[in-house]
C-alpha cells in the first residue's frame, strides 16, 4: 500500500480523507460519480449486512460489516463537505454533545432507578429537542415491524402505553377476533388487510412489553424457518422427490425431523 494511502490514526477522519482522495480529479471515476441518493441505497444495504452479522453472532463478520458501514458514513460526510453543508468534526462534536446531554444520570448525577426509567427520560428529552411531534424521529423508511416497535417505545416514553403485557395480550386477542369476524362476514380484502395490520401492530407492542425487539425476534424465526425448510428440501432430494411433487404429509414429517435435530437438552 502506498504511504499516502496508509491510515494515520484509526480515526473517523482517516476514512473521510480516504473518500476525498478517491473523489479527487485523479482518483476513482466510480467514486466521483456517486451521489447522496446512491449512498442512501448502499447505506441501507450495509446496515442490513451488519444486522445479519449481529444475528449470526459472528464478531469477525461484525467487524468487517461495521467498517463498511463506517465507510458509507464517511462518504456521506465527505459529500456534505463538498457541498459546504457540513464538516465532519462538527458532526462528531454535535453527536458527542447530544449524547452527553441525554445522559445526565451519568454525567450530571441525576438519579434514575433502572433502564426503563432511563429510556422514558431519554424519550422525553428527545421530544423536547425536536419539532414535529413525538413520532417525528421514527423514519418512514424503517421496516414496518421495527417502526411499530419504535413508535410504541416513543409513545410509552410520554406515558401513552398499556399498563402491562396482559393488557396487550388481550388487545392481540381482540385484533385476531376482528380478523375472524371480517372473514366470517365475507369482508373486503382491504378491510381484512387493515385488521391484519392492526394485529401485527399489537404483536409488536406485545414484544416490546416482553422486552424483545420484534424485528430481531422475527429475524431469528425466519432463520429457523430457512434451516428447517432447507432440511425438508434435502430430505426430499435424498428420496429423489421434488418439493412440488411431495405430499404435505411427507414434508411435515421431514419438518418434524428437522425440529427434533435442532433440539438441545434444554428443550427437552
Amino acid at each position: 500500500m502506498p504511504a499516502s494511502a496508509a491510515p494515520r490514526s484509526g480515526d473517523f477522519a482517516d476514512l473521510v480523507a480516504l473518500v476525498a482522495r478517491l473523489r479527487a480529479p485523479d482518483g476513482c471515476p466510480w467514486d466521483r460519480k456517486q451521489t447522496l441518493g446512491d449512498l442512501r441505497a448502499y447505506l441501507l444495504e450495509e446496515a442490513h449486512e451488519l444486522a445479519a452479522a449481529i444475528d449470526a453472532g459472528d464478531w469477525a463478520e461484525i467487524a468487517e460489516e461495521l467498517g463498511d458501514l463506517l465507510f458509507e458514513a464517511a462518504f456521506i460526510a465527505r459529500l456534505g463537505e463538498e457541498a459546504g453543508a457540513l464538516a465532519h468534526p462538527e458532526v462528531v462534536r454535535a453527536a458527542h454533545a447530544k449524547l452527553v446531554a441525554r445522559h445526565p444520570h451519568v454525567f450530571e448525577g441525576e438519579p434514575l432507578a433502572d433502564a426503563d426509567s432511563v429510556n422514558r427520560a431519554w424519550e422525553r428529552r428527545k421530544a423536547a429537542e425536536r419539532s414535529g411531534g413525538q413520532l417525528a424521529g421514527v423514519p418512514t423508511s424503517l421496516p414496518a415491524l421495527l417502526a411499530a416497535y419504535r413508535m410504541t417505545q416513543k409513545a410509552a416514553g410520554v406515558g401513552f402505553d398499556w399498563p402491562d403485557a396482559a393488557a396487550v395480550i388481550a388487545k392481540v386477542r381482540e385484533e385476531l377476533a376482528e380478523i375472524e369476524a371480517e372473514l366470517a362476514a365475507g369482508g373486503a380484502p382491504v378491510r381484512v388487510g387493515e385488521e391484519v395490520g392492526d394485529l401485527l401492530f399489537a404483536v409488536a407492542n406485545l414484544a416490546r412489553h416482553l422486552g424483545h425487539d420484534p424485528e430481531a425476534a422475527l429475524a431469528r424465526t425466519n432463520g429457523k424457518f430457512r434451516r428447517r425448510f432447507a432440511a425438508v428440501e434435502a430430505g426430499l432430494a435424498a428420496r429423489g422427490v421434488r418439493p412440488g411433487a411431495a405430499t404435505l404429509a411427507e414434508m411435515d414429517a421431514l419438518w418434524e425431523e428437522a425440529k427434533r435435530a435442532e433440539r438441545t437438552p434444554a428443550d427437552e
